[in-house]
């Protein structure tokens, strides 16, 4: 092998800035960039189709290092390849304002293409990506030409990920949708923080993957340079099955003192161990020195990879050129092309003649939402029946189907969430994924990273009160909303009727962060006609219903806005004159000025009600420490919805009770 002096001298090179930047920090994760250094620097300069000089490229591959606490793994990479991160950044590594934090972040730093961290969530992600490859060139036609045909989703992981239990979600799908374009090589040295993974592991990886339909590769020594090779010559060559490389490292490879050891895991190595390294491997005892050939080494690859991008580039425009509905339906996804008029057409359509649950409604909206966005795709965790998230006229995605848009992810809430990020990540779609309210804490962690990375996701929950009824407490969400609200940069949406649903999909398709649409199974009727047009989802609370010198203002979101238009009615003929504000997003009403929520709840206003079936809890910044909070701070039960709106003080009748004796009326 022609250049196997040179790989073996980059990965030192990247285990000796490793080791220096956590050992100047006081503070990393050296052993695992240390171990993993051969594969990772073999991979990035005689494998990885990507370019520096323009690190969003389309036709690049992607590299996920899903054991994100090596993080120093990736820095030194991008540092080597000219991704300008420099050397300073280096060696400012886990501090304020770097450009090389703890964990590698989207967005924060160039040639970064997921936030990691929670370990095996890369990986899920990654298979998402996957997904969204297929997608995208198979919808397009791409996939028909050599563009993306190798196009491959690489993933570095560790002992860790294969533990956590979203990658079990997340290999079961990708082995099932047959995604041969992921290849990922598992960094198994056998040592978690605690020490030997034998404490609490003993599965066979191998067998496993196996069982899961991909195909395994072994390299018995992952610190071989020509091992190493011989791993990715055949791994790249697909068989119509994803990829796992099972590599055998030895963590903190080089350092004489510590290789092998747990130590090295999460702690620096020592400032004489740092020396010993690099003594050992021949280096200069210059702080955070780079080797002249190795940098001169890089500088030409560079070069070479910026000229193929090139003639990549122009193969690329000329397929855009012969194919115009190509050409269109590209632009729509790469840059999620929007109609001006969107609400009006949702509008025009939305079902308004008669009783209608939201998730109904948005059922039906959605349809017309699909048509007029090409990159919105997703599915249900199994649940599209009952979410109403299935688009009618088009296919499912498979693995014999690259083109479909509609997503089966299975009993699988954990990695629905962490592939939606991963689609989004890609750069060609909106994705969204159903399932039922109270099961969004199975997704917390993927809508956090959502928020983490400000993706434009949309998730959609049904099912959203006691109200799902005889199936009893363990499905009816008490909690949840606000639990969801709680995460900051996430939108939560909670419409009152089918015409909120319209304006609330088209807040969602406008917001660049992620936003939970919160929809009822129960039927709800509509605002009336006379009160619709005050609707105003896009600025979080309006007043739907004004009083001159009200006694009382409800503030209420989703079903119970409906009753606090019927609470309204029964405490006028009372001669108490209520006002009620829909709410649909607390974090939208949050964004206005002052003088609009000022305008809608004034402050020096007592009486104000917040009506909402689920915890009371956050609902005091609203309505104030005079005011009412009129929620749920329990759990369900079993029960008919009638029954539970009686036993749990949900009936006008007892709402306006509650008023009236809070108030003194």
């Amino acid at each position: 092998m022609k250049n196997e002096k040179l790989l073996k001298r980059g990965a030192d090179n990247i285990r000796i800035l490793a080791a220096e930047a956590v050992q100047n920090a006081n503070s990393g994760h050296p052993g695992m960039p240390m171990g993993c250094a051969d594969f990772a620097f073999t991979l990035w300069f005689n494998y990885l189709r990507h370019n520096p000089m323009n690190p969003e490229w389309i036709g690049r591959d992607r590299f996920v290092l899903s054991a994100g606490h090596g993080s120093m793994l990736i820095y030194s990479l991008l540092h080597l390849f000219e991704y300008g991160l420099s050397m300073d950044e280096i060696r400012k590594f886990r501090q304020w304002g770097s450009l090389t934090p703890g964990h590698p972040e989207y967005g924060h730093t160039k040639g970064i293409e997921i936030t990691t961290g929670p370990l095996a969530s890369g990986f899920a992600s990654a298979v998402g990506m996957a997904i969204e490859a297929k997608n995208f060139t198979a919808r397009t036609g791409l996939g028909k030409t050599p563009l993306f045909k190798n196009q491959k989703i690489y993933i570095l992981c560790g002992d860790g990920c294969l533990m956590e239990g979203c990658s079990h979600e997340a290999a079961s799908l990708a082995g099932h949708l047959k995604l041969d374009n992921i290849i990922c090589f598992y960094d198994s040295n056998s040592i978690t923080i605690e020490g030997s993974t034998s404490l609490s592991c003993s599965d066979d990886a191998k067998q496993r993957f196996e069982a899961y339909g991909w195909r395994v590769i072994s390299i018995g020594n992952a610190n071989d340079i020509k091992q190493i090779c011989k791993g990715l010559d055949e791994s790249i060559v697909s068989d119509g099955r994803p990829t796992m490389i099972i590599g055998r490292t030895e963590i903190a490879f080089s350092s004489p003192n510590k290789k092998g050891k747990n130590s090295a895991h999460g702690e620096p190595l020592g400032v004489e161990e740092v020396a010993a390294v690099k003594k050992g491997l021949g280096f200069s005892e210059e702080a955070f020195y780079v080797h002249p050939e190795l940098k001169a080494a890089c500088s030409v690859r560079v070069d070479a990879l910026a000229a193929e991008s090139m003639k990549w580039d122009a193969e690329f425009n000329k397929f855009l050129e012969k194919n115009s509905d190509s050409a269109k339906l590209i632009s729509a996804l790469l840059h999620k092309h929007l109609p001006a008029d969107l609400l009006d057409q949702l509008k025009a359509i939305t079902p308004t003649g008669k009783p209608i649950a939201t998730r109904a409604s948005s059922g039906i909206i959605m349809q017309k939402v699909a048509q007029l966005v090409p990159a919105l795709a997703g599915g249900a965790a199994d649940l599209s029946p009952s979410t109403k998230t299935n688009i009618v006229d088009e296919s499912s995605f498979t693995a014999q189907n690259r083109a479909g848009r509609n997503l089966h992810f299975g009993i699988r809430e954990f990695e629905m969430g962490l592939a939606m990020n991963g689609m989004a990540l890609y750069g060609t779609a909106i994705p969204y994924g159903s399932t039922f309210l109270v099961f969004s804490d199975y997704m917390k962690p993927a809508i956090r990273l959502s928020a983490i990375q400000n993706l434009h996701v949309i998730y959609i929950f049904t099912h959203d009160s006691i109200y799902v009824g005889e199936d009893g407490p363990t499905h009816q969400p008490i909690e949840q909303l606000n639990m969801l609200r709680s995460i900051p940069d996430v939108t939560v949406i909670r419409p009152a009727d089918a015409n909120e649903v319209a304006h609330a999909w088209n807040a969602a398709l406008r917001l660049k962060g992620p936003v939970c649409l919160i929809l009822t199974r129960q039927n709800l009727d509509s605002i009336p006609t006379e009160l619709s047009g005050r609707i105003d989802v896009q600025k979080g609370a309006y007043i739907l219903k004004d009083s001159d010198n009200p006694d009382v203002i409800m503030i209420a979101t989703g079903s119970e806005v409906g009753l606090a238009l019927k609470v309204s009615e029964l405490l006028a003929k009372d001669n108490i004159n209520a006002g009620v504000v829909s709410m649909p997003s607390r974090e939208l009403f949050l964004k206005q000025d002052k003088a609009y929520r000022e305008y809608v709840l004034p402050s020096d206003f007592k009486n104000k009600v917040s009506i909402e079936l689920g915890t009371t809890f956050g609902w005091r910044e609203f309505v104030g420490d005079a005011g009412l909070s009129i929620g749920i701070d329990h759990f369900g039960a079993s029960a008919p919805q009638k029954v539970l709106e009686e036993k749990f003080g949900f009936t006008k009748e007892q709402i306006a009770d509650k008023i009236k004796k809070h108030c003194n009326y």
